[in-house]
This record gives structure tokens, C-alpha cells and sequence, in this order.
């Protein structure tokens, strides 16, 4: 008997008032989608059938993935038959079901493991809110047994019936025969025209079956997002969550309204980070890193000890211990910084390995370079990199002094120890211990006249 999650992600979204598919609206990093899969992947199914419409193709490409099965309802005549589609791949009489949804990010893997605990033939997930309306509502029997009979909409519940609090999350689990039994057998006699899930409880109890149930507390993991309001409120949520995580952990957050973990910051114990500070991806800050205002991190690891000043971009590098970076610096991917390098103000990195205690401090360009030990490089330094058709290496030695304002045509090595003269355009290697200036000779044109205005 194996288990069969579906997902149902083929909503158009309207209310998003957006091309994009609405699975596809990032929340703290990542699609909506990817939260159902990942609460999916947890319960080890055999198979994620991931039912999908508008978009689909694009949706697809995102996720691409050996373990999802992708089921394309065309033409969209509801959830119920939604699971139908679903149900038709692969999926035995004697497997069981469980039914998420695309755009419900925070639903927890252990609540989902709890329904289909307690669910026998068919069971569904219900929550206590305290705000109901929009939702169906939970009817029960009322003689004693508690007994769910059936979901009421909220646009067919009458009075009474609205101000019942425990409503319908629309998550369900149970036998797939008996579920696509029942799915048979729904009418579309509602004003949509379209064969609602929902309706299952009610033909379900007709027959006589008990309808299992688990009943949560938190209405945040049940909470759908249908517009961008609701979006903008469940990325203040998560990221409030995630600040306090951090500080419980030690991390020191001088406002914790003024941070976005868009994926996975780990951080080392006395960590400081300022405002407005944005980490993406998988981000590793190491013990003692003081992370400056306004800085933008993704995908690298900082080394212990290291200052990353205000307004600085980090992407896809690593840097070592002690270093001090910015501000205003941006290391761009595949940049590896070793211990004590200063990287200073309008400084860019690119695809470049600078050894230890080197420094760039000043409005320079370092691309596709290999940098080695106690290097000075002056302000205005540029690696002449590409020729406008390939990128070419710069490799400077240990202990080299680059003047301001030197341009390297590379492909080109300067050797350890040598100096390169302010002003310089340097096209050919330069031998180790040497000074090397390249300038055109002065010229003064004492009775020169500048241009003017007729």
C-alpha cells in the first residue's frame, strides 16, 4: 500500500493581478509551490503528482524533478476533478491519498502526518480561525458523537452556520478507491459548474462512513495566499520568524523588521547584522562577522572575524578570515578572498582568488585575476580582461606594488616584488623585483585656446 501526495497548483490566480503563474510568487526565496513539495517530500511518498494549468510549461521547467508527476488539467472543472486527473496515473485501488494545495506555503509535514494517522477510508483537516469568513464551514451532527457531516460554503451557510469558527482547510487523505469512488459520483449542479471535492463529506457520511478528522490550532499553516496582500503578510510572518530563530541563537540584530532571509543564513556565535541587510540562498557567516547596513549577500561563505561593510554586494564567493570588505564593494561569483584582504570603497571582484593580506582599496576593476600575497593595488586599477570576444587571465605575484590608475592588458603576469608606475597601460609581462612605468611624454600647449560657445 503506498502513499500518493497531490498538489494542486493549477489556479490561474486572478486576484494576483499577475502574468505569472500564482504558484509561482516567491515567498522568503522561494515559489509557493516549492513549500507544498517540500511538506510533500517529508512524508516519503512513492509518488507528487503535481496537477498543473495556467503557465504549466514554465511551472514545469522550475521544478523539474524525478520524483514529481506532473498531471495537466486543461481545461479546469474544479478540485474534484482535479484529483480525478490525478488519480488516473498510476495510482492503485488499494493506495492511499493525501491532497495538498500549491498555494498554502506553511502546512506543517507533522500536521499532515497527524490527519493521515488518524484517517482510515477518508479523513480531512480542519482548523479553528478566528476569523472564518470566506471559508467552509464544518457541519456537525450535534447528537452526542461529534461526527462531521458534511462542508458548508461560505456563500450556502445560513446565519447560524456562519458563526461556526472551526472551518474546512480543503487538505483531505484516505483510500484512493473509496475516494475516487465517491469523486464518481459528484453532481456539478453549482453555480461554478464544477465538481467540487468538498462534496465527497457529505456522500461519504450518506453512506454511512465515519469521517475522520484532525483539528488544528494554527491558522497560519493553513492560510492560502490568493492575493498580494496576503503574500506581503506571510513574508512578514516568515521573516519574523526567522529574526527570532537568529537572535534566540545569539545573533545580534539592531532591528529585526530590517532583515530578508530569502533561503538559509547560518550564522556562528557574536554575529552583528545591521539594517536592511538581504541574505539569498545559502549564506554562512562565521563566528565574530559584523555585517554592515544595507548589504546584499547570496550563496557564500564569510570567514570568521570579517567586516562586511555598508552598502556592499557579495554573490557566489568566499571569503576568508579577518577580511574587511566595502563599503560599497561588490565581489561577484566565483570570487575567492583569502584571510585579512581589504577590499575597499567602488571596488568590483570578479571571478578572481586574492591571497592573504592583499589589498584593493580604492575604485578599482579586478576581473578573471589570480592575486597573491601582500599585493598593493592603487586606486583606478583596471584588469583589462575581455577583448570583445574572450576573457583573458591577469596573474599578479606576491609582494607586487600596482600604481594608480594602471591599466593590465591581459593576458599578462606581473612577477613577485615588482612595481608598476601611476598612470601605466601595460601590455606585456613584467619581471619580477622591476619598476615599470609606461606613460606618454608631456606635452604643454601654452598658447592652446579652449572651445567656446558661438
Amino acid at each position: 500500500m503506498a502513499l500518493h501526495v497531490i498538489i494542486l497548483a493549477a489556479g490561474q490566480g486572478t486576484r494576483m493581478k499577475s502574468s505569472r503563474p500564482k504558484v509561482l510568487h516567491a515567498l522568503a526565496g522561494k515559489p509557493l509551490l516549492a513549500y507544498a513539495i517540500d511538506t510533500a517530500r517529508q512524508l516519503s511518498p512513492q509518488c507528487i503528482h503535481v496537477v498543473y494549468g495556467h503557465g504549466g510549461e514554465t511551472v514545469r521547467s522550475i521544478f523539474d524533478a524525478d520524483d514529481l508527476d506532473w498531471v495537466y488539467q486543461e481545461e479546469q472543472h474544479g478540485t474534484g476533478h482535479a484529483v480525478q486527473l490525478a488519480l488516473e496515473n498510476h495510482v492503485n485501488h488499494e493506495d492511499r491519498i493525501c491532497v495538498l494545495y500549491g498555494d498554502v506555503p506553511l502546512l506543517s509535514s507533522i500536521t499532515v502526518s497527524t490527519l493521515m494517522d488518524v484517517s482510515d477510508k477518508l479523513g480531512v483537516l480542519t482548523a479553528r480561525v478566528s476569523n472564518p469568513a470566506g471559508y467552509g464551514r464544518i457541519i456537525r451532527d450535534g447528537n452526542g458523537n461529534d461526527r462531521i457531516v458534511s462542508i458548508v460554503e461560505e456563500r450556502d451557510a445560513d446565519d447560524q452556520q456562519k458563526l461556526l469558527d472551526e472551518i474546512n482547510t480543503g487538505v483531505m487523505a484516505g483510500s484512493a478507491g473509496y475516494i475516487r469512488e465517491l469523486l464518481s459520483q459528484v453532481g456539478r449542479n453549482n453555480d461554478q459548474g464544477e465538481i467540487y471535492l468538498t462534496d465527497i463529506i457529505q456522500l461519504a457520511t450518506s453512506a454511512g462512513t465515519v469521517v475522520d478528522y484532525h483539528c488544528t490550532q494554527d491558522e497560519t499553516e493553513i492560510t492560502g495566499i490568493n492575493n498580494k496582500l496576503q503574500l506581503a503578510a506571510m513574508e512578514r510572518l516568515i521573516q519574523q520568524e526567522k529574526a527570532r530563530i537568529l537572535m534566540e541563537s545569539g545573533v545580534t540584530l539592531l532591528d529585526p523588521d530590517r532583515i530578508d532571509i530569502r533561503g538559509s543564513l547560518t550564522c556562528g556565535t557574536d554575529v552583528e547584522i545591521d539594517v536592511n541587510c538581504i541574505f539569498e540562498g545559502q549564506v554562512v557567516l562565521n563566528k565574530g562577522i559584523k555585517v554592515g547596513p544595507n548589504v546584499y549577500i547570496k550563496d557564500s561563505i564569510i570567514g570568521k572575524g570579517t567586516e562586511i561593510r555598508a552598502n556592499s554586494i557579495i554573490e557566489g564567493s568566499e571569503i576568508g578570515e579577518n577580511a574587511i570588505i566595502g563599503p560599497f564593494a561588490r565581489i561577484r561569483p566565483e570570487t575567492r578572498l583569502s584571510d585579512s584582504v581589504h577590499i575597499g570603497n567602488f571596488v568590483e571582484i570578479k571571478k578572481s582568488m586574492v591571497a592573504e593580506a592583499s589589498k584593493i582599496n580604492h575604485l578599482s576593476y579586478v576581473g578573471d585575476s589570480t592575486i597573491g600575497k601582500r599585493v598593493n593595488i592603487g586606486a583606478g586599477t583596471i584588469t583589462c580582461n575581455y577583448d570583445g570576444a574572450y576573457k583573458h587571465q591577469t596573474v599578479i605575484e606576491d609582494d607586487v606594488f600596482i600604481g594608480s590608475g594602471t591599466e593590465l592588458v591581459a593576458p599578462i603576469k606581473v612577477e613577485r616584488g615588482a612595481t608598476t608606475g601611476a598612470g601605466s597601460t601595460l601590455s606585456k609581462d613584467v619581471e619580477r623585483e622591476s619598476l615599470v612605468v609606461e606613460r606618454s611624454k608631456t606635452r604643454i600647449v601654452k598658447a592652446w585656446q579652449r572651445p567656446s560657445k558661438s
